[in-house]
C-alpha cells in the first residue's frame, strides 16, 4: 500500500534512518552519542582539505555556523555563545571569576566537570547540598549556584524554576550544566547567568567541543584563557596581548579543534531538523517503557521522573555481559545506566529487558 502523505512522524523516523545504523543495541547515549551519516561524511570531507592543504576558510565557517546553530536550541542570540573545548575549561573561566571566599553551592554527587574547578580555587567556600535541597539551600551570602539540568549518575533533572527564582531572590548567580540534557530536554539559556554544555552526548557531535553561553554584559567573567581567536579581529590579534577583545562572547573562546566543530555543525542541523520536542517524546516512550519493564522483572530504578536516563540499582555488574551480548550501557557506582534517544526503538528496550530477565 502506497500512503498518500507522510506525517510528522513518518518524517522524524525517516531521517533517523537515513542517518543511524548502529550494529549494536546502543543504550549508552549518557556516555557518548553515536555519529551522524552526515557528521562521519563531513568530518571526511574536513580531513581531505588538510590532506590536500586547501585553506582551513571552510572549518573556521564550520565553527561559526555550529556556534550559531547550538545558540537557536538554547534560545539566545549568538554573540551570548562561546565556543570551546569542554565544560571543565568553561567552569574554570567561572570559577576564576569568583572573588576569594565567595560561596558555591552546588549538588551532592555531580559530575566532576561542573564542580571540581570551585574546589580547585583553594580559597573559595564550596557547599555541598543534596540536589532535592538545592533551591531552598540558596542563602544571602551564596554567590553562585553550579548545578547539571540532568544528572550523569542517574538522570534526576534539578528544579530549575525553583533555582532560578530562589537564586534572584538571594542576588546569587547560577550557572547550569545542560550536557545531560541539550538534545532531548529543552534548553532555555535565556533565563541563567551562564550554561554550558557539551556537544559529544545527546548532541550527537564529536569529542572536544563545549559551548558556554554567558550574559549580555558577560556578567563577572573575565577571558583568562583568551588566545588569538578571542580577538575582535582573530588574525589581527597573532603576537602580544590582544588589543581588542572581540565584543562578543567570542572573547571567552579557546582555540577550535577545527574537525570537531566541523562534525558538530552538522549534528546540530540534524538535531534543529528533528526539533527538541520531537526527541523528547521518543526518548521519553522509551526510557517508560524500560521502567515499566524493569516493573515486571522485580527491579525498581532510581527516581527520576521525566528523564531519558534510566539508572537501575545492584545491576552494574552485568555491564561486561550485556556489551559482550552487543547490549551497549553503562555501570555508574553499582547502578546499571541506560540512557535512550533517537535511534533506539522500542526493540533496543525489549531486548535489553530480555537479557536482564535471565
Amino acid at each position: 500500500m502506497v500512503r498518500a502523505h507522510s506525517g510528522p512522524m513518518e518524517t522524524f523516523e525517516s531521517l533517523v534512518r537515513a542517518e543511524f545504523a548502529p550494529k549494536n543495541t546502543y543504550l549508552n547515549t549518557a556516555s557518548s552519542g553515536l555519529l551522524p551519516a552526515r557528521t562521519v561524511t563531513a568530518l571526511q570531507e574536513a580531513a581531505r582539505i588538510r590532506f590536500e592543504g586547501s585553506p582551513l576558510d571552510p572549518l573556521f565557517e564550520d565553527v561559526e555556523a555550529a556556534r550559531a546553530s547550538f545558540a537557536r536550541l538554547a534560545g539566545v542570540p549568538v554573540a551570548r555563545v562561546a565556543a570551546g573545548a569542554s565544560v571543565s575549561s568553561h567552569s574554570g573561566v567561572v570559577a576564576a571569576s569568583l572573588p576569594a571566599g565567595a560561596e558555591v553551592l552546588t549538588a551532592e554527587d555531580d559530575f566532576t566537570s561542573v564542580v571540581n574547578p570551585f574546589h580547585a580555587r583553594g580559597d573559595l567556600k564550596v557547599r555541598i547540598v543534596p540536589l532535592e535541597r538545592l533551591a531552598d539551600s540558596v542563602r544571602p551570602d551564596t554567590a553562585l549556584v553550579a548545578v547539571s539540568a540532568a544528572q550523569s549518575a542517574d538522570g534526576r533533572i534539578a528544579d530549575l524554576p525553583a533555582l532560578r527564582e530562589a537564586a534572584r531572590e538571594h542576588g546569587a548567580r547560577t550557572y547550569v550544566d545542560f550536557s545531560q540534557a541539550a538534545g532531548w530536554l529543552t534548553v532555555d539559556a535565556e533565563s541563567y547567568d551562564y550554561t554550558v554544555s557539551t556537544a559529544f552526548k545527546w548532541l550527537l557531535g564529536p569529542h572536544g567541543a563545549a559551548f558556554l553561553v554567558v550574559p549580555e554584559d558577560f556578567g563577572d567573567l573575565t577571558p583568562v584563557l583568551a588566545g588569538w581567536v578571542a580577538g575582535e579581529i582573530p588574525w589581527d590579534s597573532c603576537y602580544g596581548p590582544i588589543a581588542e577583545l572581540a565584543h562578543s562572547a567570542r572573547r571567552f573562546d579557546v582555540s577550535p579543534a577545527l574537525f570537531t566543530y566541523t562534525g558538530v555543525r552538522h549534528s546540530l542541523a540534524l538535531m534543529e531538523e528533528l526539533g527538541v520536542d520531537a526527541v523528547h517524546a521518543h526518548d521519553l516512550a522509551l526510557a517508560d517503557r524500560f521502567r515499566a519493564g524493569l516493573a515486571t522483572l522485580g527491579h525498581e530504578p532510581l527516581p527520576a521522573p521525566g528523564s531519558a536516563i534510566v539508572s537501575v540499582p545492584g545491576l552494574g555488574g552485568k555491564q561486561p555481559e550485556l556489551s559482550a551480548a552487543g547490549i551497549e550501557v553503562s555501570d555508574r557506582a553499582g547502578n546499571l545506566r541506560a540512557s535512550f534517544h533517537l535511534y533506539n526503538t522500542a526493540a533496543d528496550v525489549d531486548r535489553l529487558l530480555d537479557a536482564l530477565s535471565h
